[in-house]
């Protein structure tokens, strides 16, 4: 059987690949460190363990669920939302829970994007929004970020582009893979530039309560619900990335838009994990504050094993990951990374599969323990 031409527009997803080889040296016994993958390693609270063993017994837990899902959970996160972000959303028309953010990826896309229609895309940034651009027939238009801007686009230079045929941007702030934030102003700036071209702005916003103080959507700016999306999960901020529970806010026109491609695609998150869901979005202070302590303590050592390696990086970027710059005269990336995965058994992921513009870096996971990040150190 021939596959569809679509799936020449992709590769398998290099971490798909890479680890099938990480998993390999395993098996032959290697002591494989695996810094590459932000797969949080701690354990939901067990306020929410608790609730998602109680629920399964609750009467209809086990029918299919509603494709916009439990009026509860869309009301957790607009007061989520308006309790952290200080912004107001509709429960019953701004809101649609996704089986993961990234499946939202696809679902904007599948929404918004014609065939031939253009799509901006962040360099470096989440490579899923370029082979989901792919899938549906778009057209992917990276845009340069780069250090000395902060890893903010230039929307200047933008502006000289023929945009006729964009419909989409991706955004993500913080920013995936170097954690660098936007200020008020420059979500400002994005959200008059996508007015001003009519194009819809999405930012992908997993990571803002992972090492961040000063928690931001963009949906804050005034105005930007007509003209902005924004994903968020529980991934990262409640340590639960096998849940698959991840949300898509924004105007009720843009969201049922949404809603007729999700409604076509599953049958509805099962009962438990929504419950267990709003349980985790109901959490106090305690939580955040437990969650960045021990992510504190594990990016003061990882700085350390990164000035082991003669790299350079911003102690001021959030999120669970820390980008580096690798030393003068480092060699490619990929180069770099696989010396030190067959030198040292420790696995980092090389900041050329976000982009072009991740040549000369690499990415270290905070998702692993103290006492793994101290091994690692004591190797080199």
């Amino acid at each position: 059987m021939v596959t569809a031409d679509r799936l020449n527009s992709v590769q398998e997803y290099y971490f798909s690949k890479k680890l099938r080889e990480v998993r390999g040296l395993m098996a032959q016994g290697k002591p494989i460190i695996n810094m590459g993958i932000g797969s949080p390693d701690l354990a939901p609270s067990p306020q929410v363990l608790e609730t998602l063993r109680n629920s399964i017994i609750d009467a209809g837990a086990h029918q299919y669920q509603s494709y916009q899902g439990l009026p509860q959970l869309r009301k957790a996160i607009a007061d989520f939302y308006q309790q952290k972000f200080g912004v107001a959303v509709e429960s019953d028309s701004e809101i649609l829970p996704l089986m993961g953010s990234k499946e939202g990826i696809m679902h904007i896309s599948m929404a918004f994007l014609n065939e031939g229609d253009k799509a901006l895309l962040p360099n470096p940034g989440y490579p899923t929004y370029a082979s989901v651009t792919n899938l549906v027939g778009g057209v992917p238009v990276t845009y340069d970020l780069t250090a000395d801007n902060g890893w903010f686009p230039d929307l200047e230079e933008l502006a000289k582009m023929d945009l006729s045929k964009v419909k989409l941007m991706w955004i993500s702030y913080p920013h995936m893979p170097t954690g660098a934030t936007a200020t008020t102003e420059q979500l400002e700036s994005l959200v008059d530039f996508a007015r001003k071209n009519n194009i819809l702005l999405v930012n992908d916003n997993p990571y803002s309560f992972v090492l961040s103080h000063n928690p931001t959507s963009i949906l804050s700016i005034k105005g930007a619900k007509e003209h902005t999306l924004e994903l968020n999960s529980l991934s990262k901020t409640f340590n639960m990335a096998g849940w698959r529970v991840g949300m898509v806010l924004g105007s009720a026109e843009h969201i049922t838009a949404v809603l007729k491609v999700k409604s076509n695609m599953d049958s509805g998150m099962f009962y438990g994990i929504q419950m267990g869901a709003i349980a985790a979005l109901q959490s106090g202070a305690e939580w955040f504050e437990a969650l960045d302590r021990v992510y504190t303590r594990r990016r003061a050592l990882m700085f350390q094993l990164a000035d082991k390696l003669g790299c350079t990086y911003d102690t001021n970027a959030v999120g669970m990951f820390v980008w580096c710059k690798l030393p003068e005269g480092a060699g490619p990336s990929e180069e770099f990374i696989d010396q030190v995965l067959y030198d040292k058994d420790i696995f980092i992921a090389p900041g050329t599969i976000f982009g072009s513009n991740g040549e000369g870096y690499i990415r270290f996971s905070l998702c692993v323990t103290k006492e793994k990040i101290e091994e690692a150190i004591a190797r080199f």
